[in-house]
């Protein structure tokens, strides 16, 4: 089994709910959810003038490999609403692959760690809460490390986990 980190945002709806939703749905015989962060509500990054994000992280364990992963993801997407209509824009829910272990992946169709994850504190935030310590596989700094060292992106941390 291995140990993966999932980002889940929304905000469209009721965005606690499709969080909900989103762990509920993914628990599988071949995916357990271990544990998740506490929630954060987060503004836009790549569109701003949307509604503000929910985020938080879900720390799993799986037998997929990634590119099952990944389709477990997407279908989880479709069975909760998500429509992909503008990229970057709106969305009822969105579930990333973060980390998976300590791979690395790099395809057109999938790529881990997720290419923008250092760089978004939505992300950062939540799996900091989880796992400060772990280390990102390419640039070997810890979850920690990456948080200390972004600057604004407005997160407010509305739940506890």
């Amino acid at each position: 089994m291995k140990k993966v980190y999932l980002g889940l945002g929304s905000n469209l709806g009721d965005r606690q709910a499709m969080l909900q939703g989103g762990v509920e749905a993914l628990e599988s015989p071949r995916l357990h959810i271990l544990r998740v962060s506490p929630i954060y509500e987060t503004e836009p990054m790549d569109m701003p003038g949307q509604h503000w994000f929910l985020n938080q992280v879900a720390e799993a364990e799986t037998d997929l490999f990634p590119l099952q992963l990944l389709l477990r993801t997407t279908k989880v997407e479709a069975q909760l609403g998500r429509h992909r209509l503008t990229p970057k824009g709106p969305r009822s829910i969105d579930i990333d692959i973060v980390l998976f272990g300590h791979a690395v992946v790099d395809t057109p169709a999938l790529q881990i760690p997720h290419p923008r994850f250092r760089e978004r504190r939505f992300v950062l935030a939540p799996l900091a809460d989880l796992v400060p310590d772990l280390r990102d596989p390419v640039t070997r700094k810890s979850v920690r490390e990456l948080l200390g060292r972004l600057q604004g992106q407005v997160v407010r941390r509305i739940s506890r986990a």
